[in-house]
């Protein structure tokens, strides 16, 4: 059985500063609320196979999978050194990062991403990753920049389509 939507914080992160930013701001935010913290590392397989070719039994993308692995190690260590918060659960989940942290919004209750300190801000345009997300999550959406201590976060409650 899953936490109800509102007993999880959810997270995506990636190596740059504005997503580590976000963690530990979400860290913290899960910390104060008394909820989980889930921590999502999205990848995409850099060749993917033709629908009609002969499966092996090697995996593709085990090179990929193991290296965003440890990329998801390398992050959480930089945010947070050898102690990760309590009920800190982490993933890495194949696909665009903008398909799969829209669905992992849909059992949150705050999905939380990390942008460069101009975006949006200077008329640069915010990435794909949260421009898709801030169009389809399903949860309230904060966006920390890395300089967030600066300023307030940014957030975004999903808008009802009809």
């Amino acid at each position: 059985m899953t936490e109800p939507a509102q007993q999880r914080i959810v997270v995506g992160v990636k190596r740059s500063a504005a997503s580590l930013a976000a963690l530990r701001w979400a860290a913290a935010e899960a910390r104060l609320r008394h909820v989980a913290l889930h921590v999502v590392h999205a990848w995409e397989p850099a060749v993917r196979r033709a629908s009609y070719a002969i499966l092996d039994d090697s995996p593709p993308g085990g090179q990929e999978r193991l290296r965003a692995k440890d990329n998801l190690a390398a992050i959480t260590r930089a945010a947070f050194g050898t102690e990760e918060p309590a009920g800190m659960t982490a993933e890495i989940a194949e696909g665009m990062a903008e398909r799969v942290l829209a669905h992992r919004s849909r059992e949150a209750g705050l999905l939380v991403l990390g942008a460069t300190a101009d975006a949006g801000m200077t008329g640069r345009p915010a990435g794909p990753v949260i421009r898709a997300c801030i169009r389809s999550a399903k949860c309230p959406l904060v966006i920390i920049t890395a300089a967030a201590g600066a300023r307030p976060p940014v957030v975004s409650a999903p808008v009802a389509v009809s």
